[in-house]
C-alpha cells in the first residue's frame, strides 16, 4: 500500500507536466460544452412549453446521478485498473447526451439527454482527479488542481457567453418554429466535447495501475482511514448549507427588481454570476500555491469561512430589505473566493489522507458526500425561502456552513488533516 511518504522517496515530477496540463484543456473544453447547454437549456424548455418544475426535476435527478455515479466509478477504477479508458468514456457521454437534447420536442428526451451528460461527468470526474494526483509531487498538489480548476472555470465562462452570442445570431436566421436556434447551439457544443475526447487520449498519461480483481466496495470503503471519514464529515457538514449558486442569482434579481424592473435586474444578476466565475479563474491558482506553502486544510477553512460569510451577507441584505449592485458583488466575490478554495482544496486534501490503492474511491466517496450535501442544501434553501422567507433561508445556511468550518478547523487544529 502506497502512501504519500513511499511518493516523497521517488524523484518529484514538475507540477505543470503534460498529465496535469492535458487534463486542464480536456476540462475547460467539457465544461465548455456542457455549460453552454446549461445556460440556454431554461429558454429551449420555455419554447417548448416545459414548465419551470420540469426544469428543477430533471436538473436535480441529472446532479443526483452524476454525484452517485462517483463513488462506484471510483470503485470500479481501483478494482480494474483502467482508469484513463474509463474517464474517456465519461468524457464521450457529454456529446452524446447534447445531441438527445438537440433532438428533444419534449422534456422526456432533454431528461435522457441530461442524464446521459451527467452519468457521464460523474464517472469521469474521480478517476481524472485520482490520476492528476498521482502525476505530481503531494508538495504541489495545491498548485496543480488549482490550475486544473482555473481551466475548468475558464471554459464555464467562455462557453455560456459564446453560447449566449450565438442564440443571438442564430435567432436572425430563418428557422421553421422558435427552437431552432436553441437547436443549432446545442448541435455547435458537439464540437468542443468531442475535441475534450481527443484531448485526453492524446495528452494524458495515467500512471501504471495494478489491477485489484479482490477488490469488493465494502471493503475499500472499509479501508479509507479514520481521519478521512472525520474530514467526509466536516464536507458533508458544510456542504449540507452550501446551497447552489443558482439560487445567488435568483436572490440578486428579487433585490435589485425594485428598483431595476425585473429584466434589468436579472440581467445584472447573470453579470455578477459570469464575475463570480472570473473571481474563481483568477484565485484558484493562488489558493493552490498558498495550500502548499501553508497546508490545504488550513486554506481549505478560510475557504469554508468564505462561504459561510457568503450566505450571511445575502442573509443580512434581505433582513435590511436593500440589495445595492456592490453589496451584491461583494457577495458574488465571495462565493467565487470560496469555490475556488473548495475545488483545488477539497481533491487536494483527499489525496494526502487517501492510501493509492483506493484513491480513486476515496474521490468517489468525497463527491458523493458533496453531492448527496448540496442537494439537500439546494432543496432545503428553496423551501425555506418559499415557505418562510428567503432571510431565515440563507441564515440557516450559513449557520451550516460555519458549523462544518468550525468542524474542519478542530479536526486540522488537532492534527488530524494536513494542514
Amino acid at each position: 500500500m502506497e502512501t504519500d511518504g513511499d511518493a516523497q522517496r521517488r524523484p518529484a515530477p514538475r507540477w505543470l507536466n503534460r498529465t496535469v496540463a492535458g487534463a486542464g484543456v480536456t476540462s475547460a473544453l467539457g465544461d465548455f460544452s456542457y455549460e453552454t447547454t446549461t445556460v440556454v437549456l431554461p429558454g429551449f424548455l420555455a419554447v417548448l412549453g416545459v414548465p419551470a418544475a420540469a426544469l428543477g426535476f430533471i436538473e436535480g435527478v441529472a446532479d443526483a446521478v452524476s454525484s452517485f455515479t462517483r463513488l462506484l466509478a471510483g470503485f470500479v477504477a481501483d478494482k480494474l485498473g483502467h482508469r484513463k479508458a474509463l474517464v474517456v468514456v465519461g468524457y464521450a457521454l457529454t456529446p452524446l447526451g447534447q445531441a438527445a437534447i438537440a433532438l428533444a420536442n419534449g422534456w422526456p428526451l432533454v431528461l435522457c439527454g441530461r442524464l446521459i451528460s451527467w452519468f457521464g461527468k460523474g464517472l469521469r470526474g474521480p478517476l481524472r482527479d485520482a490520476i492528476v494526483a498521482q502525476a505530481i509531487a503531494p508538495e504541489t498538489r495545491g498548485r496543480a488542481f488549482g490550475f486544473h480548476r482555473a481551466m475548468d472555470t475558464g471554459g464555464a465562462i467562455a462557453g455560456p457567453l459564446l453560447g449566449v452570442a450565438l442564440l443571438g445570431w442564430a435567432q436572425g436566421l430563418a428557422w421553421a418554429d422558435a427552437a431552432g436556434p436553441f437547436r443549432l447551439v446545442f448541435w455547435l457544443t458537439l464540437v468542443p466535447g468531442i475535441l475534450a475526447v481527443v484531448a485526453f487520449l492524446v495528452l494524458v498519461r495515467d500512471p501504471e495501475r495494478a489491477p485489484n480483481p479482490a477488490l469488493r466496495l465494502a471493503t475499500a470503503l472499509g479501508g479509507l482511514p479514520p481521519r478521512f471519514r472525520r474530514y467526509l464529515g466536516a464536507v458533508g457538514l458544510f456542504g449540507s448549507g452550501d446551497f447552489s449558486h443558482a439560487l445567488l442569482i435568483l436572490a440578486a434579481t428579487h433585490l435589485l427588481t425594485p428598483d431595476l424592473g425585473v429584466v434589468r435586474a436579472a440581467q445584472v444578476a447573470g453579470l455578477l454570476y459570469v464575475a463570480r466565475n472570473v473571481v474563481q479563474v483568477v484565485i484558484s491558482y493562488p489558493i493552490g500555491a498558498l495550500a502548499d506553502r501553508q497546508g490545504p486544510a488550513r486554506v481549505l477553512v478560510l475557504g469554508y469561512a468564505a462561504g459561510a460569510a457568503t450566505a450571511a451577507m445575502m442573509a443580512a441584505a434581505f433582513t435590511g430589505g436593500t440589495g445595492g449592485v456592490w453589496l451584491l458583488a461583494g457577495v458574488f466575490g465571495l462565493a467565487g473566493v470560496s469555490v475556488a478554495t473548495q475545488e483545488a482544496l477539497e481533491p487536494t486534501v483527499t489525496a494526502s489522507l487517501v492510501p493509492a490503492d483506493v484513491i480513486a474511491t476515496g474521490y468517489g466517496a468525497l463527491g458523493t458526500v458533496n453531492g448527496a450535501a448540496k442537494f439537500v442544501a439546494s432543496t432545503g434553501v428553496g423551501l425555506l425561502w418559499t415557505y418562510v422567507s428567503p432571510a431565515f433561508a440563507f441564515t440557516a445556511a450559513a449557520l451550516l456552513m460555519a458549523a462544518g468550518t468550525g468542524t474542519l478547523a478542530a479536526a486540522t487544529g488537532r492534527r488530524g488533516l494536513p494542514h
